[in-house]
């Protein structure tokens, strides 16, 4: 199936049905009064967040979704039946956007999450309602109210535990490959990744999801390259893998042109936690691996992994590494408060590898 992460469509709520001008005409009753019922009410329409799903690609297909409109009032004081709800499924970590794409209406991240983003209209009065000691015929009926209509973006951000970053052909789709079941695109050139992928990863005893996103490139949190269209994917992760590719003649160059980039994007991106690791050890041998390793943290301070995912050399450490930081966070959402978002998407300041809760 295609991955599709945007899409935007157009949706309306029913319409109420009218009341009805209806009198009774039994033969009893020659000179009955009024017996006009309401009308019903229009549908609504719902969002439900399913776990089935995991791409938009059938928003690219189905545009329109209209609910239908409440029956009209009959006569005999019959009320005009409502219409049923429309319930729209989307994938768990579906935001609502409204069309200006930026403000963020709903966020469906949580599965069997039901929300009713737009009410269906009331049905209307039937002459009943207009009855009184002043007026005991009266021809005057309110049609049913209209509903709401609007424009939307379904935006997909993947819920995973953990992000592969990094410059293009930095070797993510080939670690990923490496470590679980995914089968992603791999090549010898930059942007073989067109779309997110994911993958269930173990550690021991630990499962966990990675998600893998098209490369990085100068400028991409302004929609420069494949653009920042993808970082939405990592912002609900607990720790990003920054892969940094030790063949290239400036790792930690390269390091810092992806950490920019995370920073000007925003959304608490740059305080996510981080396990760095420099990768394809295999191409160049242990020896000077081990001394891009030594000159990258001389120039960042940062002390990264040395692994290679085709030999799968020291992947199991990273593995650990990642799991670790993701068990401190699920923790930490646990002892959490509702309204405590930076404590949702980013641990606490100590140091990742000093958790002390090991895999097994």
């Amino acid at each position: 199936m295609k991955f599709l992460d945007e899409a935007k469509i157009y949706v309306k709520s029913g319409d109420g049905g009218n009341g009805a001008v209806s009198f009774r005409r039994e033969a009893h009753a020659e000179h009955g009064g009024p017996d006009g019922g309401h009308g019903g009410k229009g549908g609504d329409i719902i969002f439900e967040a399913v776990d089935a799903l995991n791409t938009l690609i059938d928003f690219r297909y189905t545009q329109h979704f209209r609910a239908n409109n409440g029956m009209g009032g009959k006569g005999r004081d019959r009320t005009g039946a409502s219409a049923e709800d429309l319930v729209i499924k989307v994938p768990v970590g579906t935001e609502i956007i409204d069309e200006d794409k930026e403000t963020v209406l709903i966020d469906m991240n949580e599965e069997g999450q039901r929300v009713t983003l737009l009410e269906g209209g009331d049905g209307g009065f039937g002459n009943i309602h207009f009855k009184s000691s002043t007026n005991q015929a009266p021809r005057r009926m309110i049609p049913g109210w209209p509903g709401q209509e609007r424009d939307i973006w379904l935006r997909l951000k993947l819920i995973a535990d953990a992000g592969l970053v990094g410059l293009p052909n930095a070797g993510k789709s080939t670690f990923l490959a490496a470590c679980s079941q995914a089968k992603p695109k791999i090549a010898d050139y930059p942007f073989t990744t067109l779309h997110p992928n994911l993958g269930v990863v173990k550690a021991g005893e630990f499962d966990f999801v990675i998600a893998d996103i098209p490369g990085l490139i100068e400028g991409a949190h302004e929609g420069h390259g494949l653009g920042d269209r993808f970082l939405g994917h990592v912002e609900r992760t607990a720790v990003i893998l920054h892969l940094v590719d030790a063949t290239q003649d400036d790792p930690a160059g390269d390091y810092k042109t992806i950490r920019n980039e995370l920073e000007k994007y925003g959304k608490l991106l740059g305080d996510k936690r981080e396990v760095v690791a420099l990768t394809k050890m295999d191409a160049i041998g242990g020896e000077l691996a081990e001394d891009q390793a030594r000159i990258f943290e001389e120039e960042t301070g940062i002390k990264p992994f040395v692994m290679s995912s085709i030999s799968k050399q020291n992947v199991d450490e990273v593995l650990y590494e990642l799991a670790r930081v993701i068990q401190g966070n699920r923790k930490v959402e646990k002892a959490e408060t509702p309204t405590d978002l930076k404590a949702r998407y980013a641990l606490p300041e100590e140091d990742h590898r000093d958790i002390e809760e090991d895999v097994d």
